[in-house]
C-alpha cells in the first residue's frame, strides 16, 4: 500500500480536544491494497481523533454498501455493512502495532496513517457467508437457481412409488401370511 496524504493526519499541529474527519471510500481505495473481492463500494467513514496531553484516542465508524457475489448463486448484490473500532495511540521508543487496539509511535513522529485501519475495519465487517437477499426470501430468479431446482432430489414418497416393482408387494404378502 502506497501511503497517500489523504489518510495521513498530522497531529502535531492539532489542539488538545476532539477533531472530526470524514472519508468516502470507493473501489480505488481497495485497489491500492490489491483487494479485489468487491465490484464497487460506497462506504462513509467517520473518524474522531481526540488529542490528549500524552496520547491520542482514535474512533472509527463506517456505514455503506459493497457489491459482492452471492456465495450460493454467484449473483452480484449490494451488501450493507457497518462497524466501528477504537485505537489508542501512545508514544514510546520504537514503532509497535502488534496489538489491534494499541499503536505505539516513536517520540519524534508527527503524523498517523489511518489507511490500514480503515481497510481492516471495512474488510472485517463483511460477513464470511454472503447470501443474496432474494435467496433468503425466495424472490431471486436466476438460471443457476432454475437449474438447481431441476436437479433437486425428488420427494421420497414420489421416488418410492416410481421405483417399487409390483412383484415385491406379492413377496411381502408371503411374509405376512405365516
Amino acid at each position: 500500500m502506497k501511503s497517500t496524504n489523504e489518510y495521513l493526519i498530522p497531529f502535531i499541529g492539532l489542539k488538545i480536544g476532539k477533531h472530526h474527519f470524514e472519508y468516502n471510500i470507493e473501489k480505488k481505495f481497495f485497489d491500492e491494497f490489491s483487494f479485489d473481492e468487491f465490484e464497487t463500494c460506497a462506504v462513509k467513514v467517520n473518524v474522531v481523533l481526540e488529542k490528549k496531553a500524552t496520547m491520542l484516542e482514535v474512533s472509527f465508524a463506517h456505514k455503506g454498501t459493497v457489491n459482492v457475489p452471492c456465495d450460493l448463486t454467484g449473483e452480484q448484490f449490494d451488501l450493507a455493512i457497518k462497524g466501528k473500532i477504537k485505537l489508542v495511540v501512545q508514544f514510546g521508543e520504537e514503532f509497535n502495532n502488534d496489538n489491534d487496539e494499541l499503536l505505539i509511535l516513536p517520540h519524534g513522529e508527527h503524523q498517523i496513517d489511518l489507511a490500514q485501519y480503515i481497510y481492516e475495519m471495512i474488510v472485517l465487517s463483511i460477513p464470511p457467508k454472503r447470501v443474496h437477499p432474494g435467496v433468503k426470501d425466495g424472490t431471486l430468479q436466476t438460471e443457476a437457481l432454475k437449474k438447481l431446482n431441476e436437479l433437486q432430489v425428488k420427494d421420497e414418497e414420489v421416488i418410492k412409488k416410481e421405483e417399487i416393482d409390483p412383484r415385491w408387494d406379492e413377496l411381502k404378502k408371503l411374509l405376512t401370511d405365516k
